[in-house]
């Protein structure tokens, strides 16, 4: 008998753990609190606890191995401390050097712009800070990648903090039209 998997899109909200169990003593809020789902659900990918956004779910580790790879772009938008220059953003497209798990990683070029604005379908998210603590700047980064941590690593290399991280699209799949929390069922990933 064939298995049927379940999978799911969650607009992922900021402080949450992209876990089902937390094993450490202090609580967190998990994606069990915002859905129902079934056993075996397992996030493909991973949103740390402070950042933000699309990510998919699923009953099938043959689909989460497959949405990993490379075929599938990323795309994030993250909100930055100060003016993001031209040269940041140059850097970042060519390929920054990063630390991942102790060694030294030079990162793929991607797309990198500058957004004036955040579009207006993003959740409105917590309150970063108010101007008077600074200017910042949004970025749109499209990786084929994902390593620990990726964005915050590549725009802090370049000198420019990640303050919010907010990813919006895995391949063609958008979270425009979701609300932050929701959860929507679909047929295949």
């Amino acid at each position: 008998m064939e298995q049927t998997h379940r999978h799911f899109l969650l607009y992922k909200p900021h402080g949450y753990i992209s876990q089902f169990i937390y094993e450490k003593k202090r609580t967190k809020h998990k994606l069990g609190e915002l859905y129902d789902f079934p056993e075996g659900t397992m996030a493909i990918g991973r949103l740390d606890e402070t950042s933000e956004g699309l990510l998919f779910l699923t009953t099938d580790g043959m689909a989460s191995e497959r949405v990993r790879s490379a075929h599938y772009e990323k795309e994030y938008y993250a909100q930055v401390d100060g003016i993001i220059t031209d040269e940041a953003v140059e850097q970042m497209r060519q390929g920054v050097l990063i630390g991942v798990k102790g060694e030294k990683y030079m990162t793929k070029p991607c797309e990198v712009e500058k957004l004036p604005v955040l579009p207006d379908w993003i959740g409105v998210g917590r309150r970063i800070r108010d101007e008077r603590h600074g200017p910042t700047s949004w970025v749109r980064l499209v990786l084929k990648e994902g390593k620990f941590r990726q964005v915050r690593k590549m725009t802090a290399a370049v000198g420019f903090a990640t303050l919010r991280l907010v990813r919006v699209r895995i391949g063609d799949i958008s979270l425009k039209g979701m609300e932050v929390g929701e959860v929507i069922e679909v047929e295949q990933l």
